[in-house]
């Protein structure tokens, strides 16, 4: 059964209600007046209730006009912005970015930049995947990817350059039996505890028994910062990520005798398949280079 109004005929009512008159309305859309009132007349006739009513020399809406107009301008605003999308892919514009970022990026940055693109470009989708540092080159070349912030260059299969440097550092609840040894603290005193590790599914399931009793593995950044917080163990996290840890004391900085602090660079990097770049690729990748704000 095909509905009994049409998405022109409401169209013309909310140039009505809005302009608030047909004079305006169809001059507004390029139409004869007689065109605008007739298609009205129609839509009302249809539905069998009055939408407008005569205010003075404006046309305002009857309650029922209201109610069932406001449902409507959403699929309005809806249908504009397909007949939009559709206009950009005509004109080359990409329907969808794929976007692969190492999970220690960090995050405010990271949606701030999305915020960002989404203005300039709103009718673009992005397609986001997060992976670990430690993924294998050849798991992360068989992911699908316009644009990869990653920790090593030469995984791209593209043109690469660094972008920044995450900084890590080595801790371990207030609490944990290591800030109870001497300081600063050895190689030797750490094999005593279990070392929180992140590392993806395939690294999990290919490590040998020696390794698990050293270290306890995870795969996602979030659940080694609890493992490190509920005392499992100690590790090397993203400062970043952990400021507000380490400010609230659920976190303490070990004090090691050598190297206490570790970066790691990440590099922004563009597939073959993207050069030379369209506008929308550009974009993210400058959107990207430019300071954190």
């Amino acid at each position: 059964m095909l509905p009994k109004s049409t998405l022109e005929q409401w169209a013309l009512l909310q140039q009505v209600v809005d302009l608030g008159s047909f004079a305006l309305a169809a001059q507004a859309v390029h139409r004869s007046q007689s065109s605008v009132s007739y298609n009205i007349a129609l839509l009302q006739e249809r539905l069998g209730i009055p939408l407008l009513r005569p205010e003075g020399r404006r046309a305002v809406l009857t309650p029922a006009g209201e109610l069932l107009l406001a449902q409507v301008r959403p699929l309005l605003h809806d249908f504009y912005q397909i007949e939009q999308r559709a206009g950009g892919l005509k004109a080359g514009q990409r329907a969808r970015i794929d976007l692969v970022v190492d999970s220690i990026f960090p995050r405010p940055r990271l949606f701030d930049i999305l915020r960002r693109f989404q203005l300039q470009h709103p009718l673009t989708q992005v397609h986001l995947t997060e992976v670990l540092n430690s993924e294998s080159p050849a798991r992360v070349a068989e992911r699908p990817a316009d644009l990869l912030v990653l920790t090593r260059n030469q995984d791209a299969q593209g043109h690469g350059q660094w972008l920044m440097n995450i900084d890590f550092v080595a801790v371990a609840h207030p609490q944990h039996a290591l800030h109870a040894q001497p300081a600063p603290l050895s190689s030797a005193q750490l094999t005593g505890y279990p070392l929180i590790k992140i590392t993806d599914r395939q690294q999990q399931d290919q490590q040998t028994e020696p390794a698990l009793a050293e270290s306890w593995s995870f795969t996602t950044v979030e659940a080694a910062i609890e493992a490190v917080v509920h005392q499992v163990g100690y590790g090397w996290l993203p400062e970043e990520r952990i400021a507000s840890l380490l400010a609230q004391g659920e976190l303490k900085i070990l004090p090691l005798r050598h190297g206490a602090r570790r970066a790691t660079a990440l590099h922004l990097i563009i597939r073959q398949h993207n050069l030379p770049w369209d506008s929308e690729i550009a974009t993210l990748f400058d959107l990207f280079n430019q300071p954190a704000r």
